[in-house]
């Protein structure tokens, strides 16, 4: 596994290596939470915790940097290193490895983009600036919310006992690609070369379907959007193979799959069972490596990928987002 600069991948590392990953389950997740808490003085935990029903703060995410768009919570440059570890033991026990990861290299490269701004940007960028917080009481009967984010990345998961739900979920990568110890990571790679293998399975008469004839070029349903719908188009799923079916929802698994792996399963036997319901879209030329969009929507489910011409390579900047119609912030689950 990388070990990525932000205090705490180390430490999930090993507790791979001491076997530890099975405590990813519910009980886990809140030992955690409270781990963390108990870090805290009583200032900090004044600025960490919120009412479950606080609809201001479930809200108050963004992919712009912190200094445009102002988050509440604790900052992780804040944070002592014993509490930045306690902070990264909860994430990860809430993500499956890959999940973490994932977020890691996204922190990362703002880092990366932190050091190659120069001036500017260490006041805008960097793993100091991403905030965690907390709505509710951690609980294995009553639901709660724990948000991690900052510049590229809104993570909201709300847990209802054994379940949770992940969306709206917002991650983005600038730089998509950077050298980290040697390595280049890219931290939505899987995303981009997953999606350019399925739209180039598509024969022709598929492909005339999915590939939209105007460009889209930025989310639809992105930070500020909650609520709002947008009518399914491309291809329909049950017009594909079954291999085919079978990479959508390899692809949508990229988002589905980065929260723990017991409620990854539940969520993405959903997004199964709603295959032959689900569009695929595409904007964009379809060689890999060239900018393009895409969306994957189903009736529990809409997934954009939206790199962003914004100067410089698109294809070095990419914003995506998750979510749920029916169940964003566990609105569902909550009040089953």
């Amino acid at each position: 596994m990388r070990k990525f600069g932000f205090p705490g991948a180390a430490l999930y590392a090993v507790a791979l290596f001491c076997g530890l990953l099975q405590a990813q389950t519910p009980a886990a997740i809140v030992s955690s939470a409270n781990s963390f808490l108990g870090s805290l003085d009583e200032s900090q935990r004044g600025k960490v915790l919120f009412a479950y029903d606080d609809a201001a703060q479930r809200v108050k995410w963004s992919n712009l940097p912190t200094t445009m768009v102002a988050r509440a919570g604790l900052k992780m440059g804040d944070l002592n290193p014993a509490q930045k570890k306690a902070a990264m033991a909860l994430l990860a026990a809430t993500f499956s490895k890959r999940g973490y990861e994932k977020v890691m290299a996204i922190v990362e490269g703002d880092e990366a983009l932190k050091q190659s701004s120069g001036g500017r940007g260490a006041a805008m960028f960097g793993h100091d600036l991403f905030y965690i917080s907390i709505l509710g009481k951690p609980s294995l009967k009553d639901p709660w919310m724990l948000q991690f984010g900052g510049h590229h990345l809104a993570l909201n998961v709300t847990m209802v006992g054994a379940e949770g739900i992940l969306t709206p979920t917002l991650t983005a990568a600038q730089p998509a690609k950077y050298t980290l110890e040697g390595r280049t990571v890219r931290p939505l790679g899987a995303e981009n070369d997953k999606a350019f293998a399925l739209v180039n399975a598509l024969d022709e008469g598929q492909r005339k379907q999915a590939v939209l004839n105007y460009k889209v070029a930025d989310l639809v349903l992105g930070a500020g959007q909650d609520g709002k719908t947008i009518q399914p188009e491309g291809l329909k799923a049950s017009a594909m193979t079954l291999a085919q079916q079978a990479m959508l929802l390899d692809l949508a698994g990229e988002w589905a799959g980065i929260v723990n792996d017991q409620a990854a399963a539940v969520r993405m036997a959903d997004i199964k069972a709603n295959i032959p319901s689900t569009w695929f879209a595409w904007s964009g030329p379809t060689t890999n490596g060239t900018p393009a969009y895409y969306r994957i929507q189903g009736p529990t489910l809409v997934i954009e990928y939206a790199p962003q011409p914004l100067g410089g390579d698109p294809t070095m900047h990419i914003h995506t987002i998750y979510r749920d119609p029916t169940n964003d912030y566990g609105k569902k689950s909550a009040s089953q």
